[in-house]
Protein backbone atom coordinates (compact mmCIF):
# COMPACT_ATOMS: atom_id res chain seq x y z
CA UNK A 1 0.00 0.00 0.00
CA UNK A 2 2.64 2.41 -0.77
CA UNK A 3 1.92 6.06 -1.90
CA UNK A 4 -1.35 6.09 0.25
CA UNK A 5 -1.09 8.89 2.71
CA UNK A 6 -1.28 7.34 6.35
CA UNK A 7 -3.94 9.55 7.41
CA UNK A 8 -5.91 9.39 4.37
CA UNK A 9 -5.43 5.46 4.14
CA UNK A 10 -6.89 5.20 8.10
CA UNK A 11 -9.57 7.69 7.40
CA UNK A 12 -10.65 5.40 4.44
CA UNK A 13 -10.38 2.10 7.57
CA UNK A 14 -12.08 3.52 10.35
CA UNK A 15 -14.83 4.37 7.65
CA UNK A 16 -15.45 1.33 6.19
CA UNK A 17 -15.66 -0.49 9.40
CA UNK A 18 -18.27 1.74 11.01
CA UNK A 19 -20.53 1.30 7.72
CA UNK A 20 -19.75 -2.35 7.87
CA UNK A 21 -20.32 -2.49 11.71
CA UNK A 22 -16.82 -4.40 12.00
CA UNK A 23 -15.88 -1.90 14.56
CA UNK A 24 -18.49 -0.15 16.88
CA UNK A 25 -16.21 2.82 16.99
CA UNK A 26 -13.09 4.57 15.38
CA UNK A 27 -9.96 3.87 17.79
CA UNK A 28 -9.12 6.89 19.83
CA UNK A 29 -5.37 6.79 18.86
CA UNK A 30 -3.79 5.52 15.75
CA UNK A 31 0.13 4.98 15.33
CA UNK A 32 1.90 6.46 12.72
CA UNK A 33 5.79 7.01 11.89
CA UNK A 34 6.00 9.80 14.54
CA UNK A 35 4.29 7.49 17.37
CA UNK A 36 0.69 8.20 18.78
CA UNK A 37 -1.04 11.02 17.60
CA UNK A 38 -4.43 11.21 18.86
CA UNK A 39 -7.09 10.55 16.34
CA UNK A 40 -8.20 14.30 16.31
CA UNK A 41 -4.70 15.21 14.73
CA UNK A 42 -5.42 12.95 11.88
CA UNK A 43 -9.10 13.15 11.07
CA UNK A 44 -10.59 15.66 8.81
CA UNK A 45 -12.20 19.24 10.40
CA UNK A 46 -14.98 18.23 12.76
CA UNK A 47 -18.80 19.22 14.06
CA UNK A 48 -20.43 21.19 15.01
CA UNK A 49 -19.54 24.40 16.09
CA UNK A 50 -20.26 27.72 16.29
CA UNK A 51 -21.36 29.38 13.62
CA UNK A 52 -20.70 32.99 14.41
CA UNK A 53 -16.97 32.23 15.01
CA UNK A 54 -15.37 32.33 11.57
CA UNK A 55 -12.60 30.57 11.91
CA UNK A 56 -10.46 27.21 12.19
CA UNK A 57 -7.03 26.00 11.39
CA UNK A 58 -8.06 22.74 9.68
CA UNK A 59 -8.77 22.95 6.45
CA UNK A 60 -7.05 19.92 4.11
CA UNK A 61 -5.97 20.31 0.47
CA UNK A 62 -8.15 17.89 -1.02
CA UNK A 63 -11.37 18.40 0.89
CA UNK A 64 -12.91 20.93 -1.27
CA UNK A 65 -17.21 21.79 -0.60
CA UNK A 66 -19.71 18.76 -1.91
CA UNK A 67 -22.14 20.11 -4.81
CA UNK A 68 -25.26 21.46 -3.78
CA UNK A 69 -28.13 19.14 -2.57
CA UNK A 70 -29.87 19.67 -5.97
CA UNK A 71 -27.05 17.96 -7.91
CA UNK A 72 -26.85 14.91 -5.14
CA UNK A 73 -29.17 12.35 -4.06
CA UNK A 74 -31.17 12.26 -0.80
CA UNK A 75 -29.78 9.24 1.95
CA UNK A 76 -31.26 10.11 5.14
CA UNK A 77 -32.77 12.65 7.17
CA UNK A 78 -32.97 12.52 10.96
CA UNK A 79 -32.91 15.16 13.95
CA UNK A 80 -31.35 15.86 17.42
CA UNK A 81 -33.12 17.27 20.05
CA UNK A 82 -31.81 21.14 20.71
CA UNK A 83 -29.59 22.38 18.45
CA UNK A 84 -26.13 20.71 18.16
CA UNK A 85 -24.88 24.23 16.51
CA UNK A 86 -24.82 27.06 18.03
CA UNK A 87 -26.11 29.99 15.76
CA UNK A 88 -27.84 33.68 15.70
CA UNK A 89 -31.18 32.24 16.12
CA UNK A 90 -30.50 29.34 18.57
CA UNK A 91 -27.76 30.93 21.04
CA UNK A 92 -28.81 29.73 24.78
CA UNK A 93 -27.53 26.23 25.83
CA UNK A 94 -30.16 24.08 27.44
CA UNK A 95 -30.28 20.77 28.53
CA UNK A 96 -28.10 17.77 30.36
CA UNK A 97 -25.80 14.87 28.91
CA UNK A 98 -26.39 13.87 25.60
CA UNK A 99 -29.07 16.34 24.83
CA UNK A 100 -27.20 19.33 26.29
CA UNK A 101 -27.13 21.51 23.21
CA UNK A 102 -29.20 24.75 22.09
CA UNK A 103 -32.48 26.55 22.05
CA UNK A 104 -34.20 28.67 20.01
CA UNK A 105 -35.01 32.56 21.40
CA UNK A 106 -37.86 32.24 24.26
CA UNK A 107 -39.65 34.82 22.01
CA UNK A 108 -39.19 34.82 18.69
CA UNK A 109 -38.67 31.92 15.98
CA UNK A 110 -38.14 32.88 12.58
CA UNK A 111 -40.76 36.01 12.37
CA UNK A 112 -42.99 34.73 14.74
CA UNK A 113 -43.76 35.03 18.31
CA UNK A 114 -43.80 32.10 20.31
CA UNK A 115 -46.34 31.17 23.01
CA UNK A 116 -44.67 30.98 26.21
CA UNK A 117 -46.83 28.66 27.51
CA UNK A 118 -45.62 25.87 25.29
CA UNK A 119 -42.78 24.62 26.91
CA UNK A 120 -45.25 23.18 29.46
CA UNK A 121 -48.24 21.84 27.15
CA UNK A 122 -49.04 18.12 26.55
CA UNK A 123 -46.59 16.76 23.57
CA UNK A 124 -49.14 16.85 20.48
CA UNK A 125 -50.44 13.33 18.51
CA UNK A 126 -47.75 11.27 19.89
CA UNK A 127 -45.37 9.22 17.91
CA UNK A 128 -41.52 11.35 18.58
CA UNK A 129 -39.71 10.01 21.43
CA UNK A 130 -38.08 12.46 24.01
CA UNK A 131 -40.26 15.87 22.34
CA UNK A 132 -42.75 18.69 23.74
CA UNK A 133 -44.00 21.63 22.37
CA UNK A 134 -41.40 24.08 23.25
CA UNK A 135 -38.30 22.22 22.24
CA UNK A 136 -35.86 23.26 19.47
CA UNK A 137 -34.78 20.30 17.73
CA UNK A 138 -32.01 20.38 14.44
CA UNK A 139 -33.33 18.76 11.36
CA UNK A 140 -30.50 17.09 9.36
CA UNK A 141 -31.09 16.30 5.77
CA UNK A 142 -28.26 14.05 4.60
CA UNK A 143 -27.34 14.12 0.84
CA UNK A 144 -24.59 11.54 -1.01
CA UNK A 145 -22.62 11.67 -4.33
CA UNK A 146 -22.90 8.31 -5.09
CA UNK A 147 -25.70 7.77 -8.03
CA UNK A 148 -27.03 4.04 -6.67
CA UNK A 149 -27.96 5.36 -2.92
CA UNK A 150 -31.42 5.56 -1.75
CA UNK A 151 -32.76 6.89 1.19
CA UNK A 152 -32.64 4.97 3.88
CA UNK A 153 -31.43 4.15 7.84
CA UNK A 154 -28.09 5.57 9.20
CA UNK A 155 -24.90 6.98 6.86
CA UNK A 156 -24.50 3.30 5.36
CA UNK A 157 -27.38 4.31 3.45
CA UNK A 158 -25.58 7.30 2.22
CA UNK A 159 -22.23 4.91 1.05
CA UNK A 160 -23.37 1.58 -1.54
CA UNK A 161 -21.93 -0.76 -2.68
CA UNK A 162 -19.49 0.52 -5.21
CA UNK A 163 -19.25 4.15 -4.32
CA UNK A 164 -15.54 4.00 -3.35
CA UNK A 165 -14.99 8.06 -2.67
CA UNK A 166 -18.72 9.85 -1.71
CA UNK A 167 -19.19 13.29 -0.94
CA UNK A 168 -21.32 14.07 1.78
CA UNK A 169 -23.63 17.22 2.55
CA UNK A 170 -25.77 17.99 4.99
CA UNK A 171 -28.52 20.52 4.82
CA UNK A 172 -29.12 21.55 8.40
CA UNK A 173 -32.62 23.84 9.75
CA UNK A 174 -33.36 24.39 13.27
CA UNK A 175 -37.15 24.53 14.82
CA UNK A 176 -38.75 25.81 17.46
CA UNK A 177 -42.00 22.84 18.17
CA UNK A 178 -44.80 24.75 18.41
CA UNK A 179 -48.44 24.05 17.98
CA UNK A 180 -50.33 24.86 15.00
CA UNK A 181 -47.25 26.22 13.40
CA UNK A 182 -47.22 26.99 9.58
CA UNK A 183 -44.30 24.54 8.65
CA UNK A 184 -45.59 20.75 8.04
CA UNK A 185 -42.51 17.96 9.01
CA UNK A 186 -44.46 15.94 6.52
CA UNK A 187 -44.24 18.24 3.20
CA UNK A 188 -40.66 18.94 4.59
CA UNK A 189 -39.47 15.24 4.60
CA UNK A 190 -41.86 14.41 1.45
CA UNK A 191 -39.96 12.41 -1.54
CA UNK A 192 -40.93 13.17 -4.66
CA UNK A 193 -39.14 12.00 -8.19
CA UNK A 194 -35.63 11.62 -7.82
CA UNK A 195 -35.69 11.04 -4.19
CA UNK A 196 -35.93 15.43 -4.25
CA UNK A 197 -37.35 17.06 -0.84
CA UNK A 198 -38.35 20.77 -0.80
CA UNK A 199 -35.73 22.21 1.32
CA UNK A 200 -36.73 25.19 3.87
CA UNK A 201 -34.73 27.85 1.64
CA UNK A 202 -31.91 28.55 4.27
CA UNK A 203 -32.36 32.83 5.25
CA UNK A 204 -28.69 33.00 6.80
CA UNK A 205 -26.91 30.36 5.27
CA UNK A 206 -23.33 29.02 6.83
CA UNK A 207 -21.06 26.92 5.03
CA UNK A 208 -18.24 24.81 6.28
CA UNK A 209 -15.89 21.22 5.85
CA UNK A 210 -16.69 19.11 9.20
CA UNK A 211 -17.98 15.64 9.94
CA UNK A 212 -20.61 13.67 10.95
CA UNK A 213 -21.83 14.37 14.62
CA UNK A 214 -23.43 12.41 17.37
CA UNK A 215 -22.40 11.96 21.34
CA UNK A 216 -20.23 9.17 20.37
CA UNK A 217 -17.58 11.93 19.39
CA UNK A 218 -15.48 14.33 21.32
CA UNK A 219 -11.98 15.88 21.62
CA UNK A 220 -10.23 12.47 21.92
CA UNK A 221 -12.52 10.62 19.35
CA UNK A 222 -12.93 12.54 16.40
CA UNK A 223 -15.27 11.24 13.00
CA UNK A 224 -13.35 10.83 10.74
CA UNK A 225 -16.22 10.91 7.57
CA UNK A 226 -15.67 14.34 5.63
CA UNK A 227 -18.99 16.25 5.61
CA UNK A 228 -20.23 19.65 3.26
CA UNK A 229 -22.33 21.55 5.99
CA UNK A 230 -24.41 23.81 4.67
CA UNK A 231 -26.73 25.40 8.01
CA UNK A 232 -29.19 28.35 8.38
CA UNK A 233 -28.83 30.12 11.37
CA UNK A 234 -32.53 31.55 11.26
CA UNK A 235 -34.72 29.17 14.02
CA UNK A 236 -38.10 28.28 12.12
CA UNK A 237 -41.12 27.77 13.61
CA UNK A 238 -42.77 23.35 12.82
CA UNK A 239 -45.52 22.01 13.76
CA UNK A 240 -45.12 19.44 16.29
CA UNK A 241 -48.08 17.07 15.31
CA UNK A 242 -46.36 16.88 11.59
CA UNK A 243 -42.91 15.44 13.22
CA UNK A 244 -44.88 12.81 15.93
CA UNK A 245 -46.59 11.99 12.51
CA UNK A 246 -43.56 11.51 10.07
CA UNK A 247 -42.22 9.37 13.13
CA UNK A 248 -45.66 7.36 13.68
CA UNK A 249 -45.45 6.90 9.87
CA UNK A 250 -43.31 3.65 8.36
CA UNK A 251 -40.66 6.73 6.64
CA UNK A 252 -37.92 5.65 4.43
CA UNK A 253 -35.43 6.40 7.53
CA UNK A 254 -36.69 3.97 10.55
CA UNK A 255 -36.74 7.41 12.48
CA UNK A 256 -38.90 7.59 15.82
CA UNK A 257 -37.33 9.45 18.19
CA UNK A 258 -34.87 12.13 18.71
CA UNK A 259 -31.06 11.77 18.21
CA UNK A 260 -28.63 13.38 21.21
CA UNK A 261 -25.98 15.63 20.52
CA UNK A 262 -22.00 16.64 20.07
CA UNK A 263 -20.60 18.84 22.68
CA UNK A 264 -19.72 22.02 20.66
CA UNK A 265 -16.06 21.94 18.84
CA UNK A 266 -13.98 25.06 20.12
CA UNK A 267 -10.45 23.84 19.21
CA UNK A 268 -9.34 25.67 16.20
CA UNK A 269 -7.28 22.69 15.43
CA UNK A 270 -10.20 20.52 14.81
CA UNK A 271 -11.75 23.08 12.87
CA UNK A 272 -11.98 24.66 9.18
CA UNK A 273 -13.00 28.19 8.24
CA UNK A 274 -16.22 29.26 7.81
CA UNK A 275 -18.06 30.50 3.94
Amino acid sequence: MTGIPFQLLFRGLVAIAALTGIAASAPAFAKDSGGEKPMCEIAGPQSPRDLTATAGNNNPPKFSLAPEAEDMQLCNIHFHKNAEHKAKGYPHLVGEGDQRGYACSAEKSGHETINKNNAHATPTGGGCEGIAPGDTIEVHWVFTSCQAAKPGKGLASCVPAGCSKPQLRVEARTFRLNNDAPNDFMKLTALKDNNLVTLLPAADRVQYAGSTTGPSYNNKQCSPFLVSWSVDQTCHSLDIASVNKWCASNNAFDEHHAHGVRKLVTDLRFLSATK
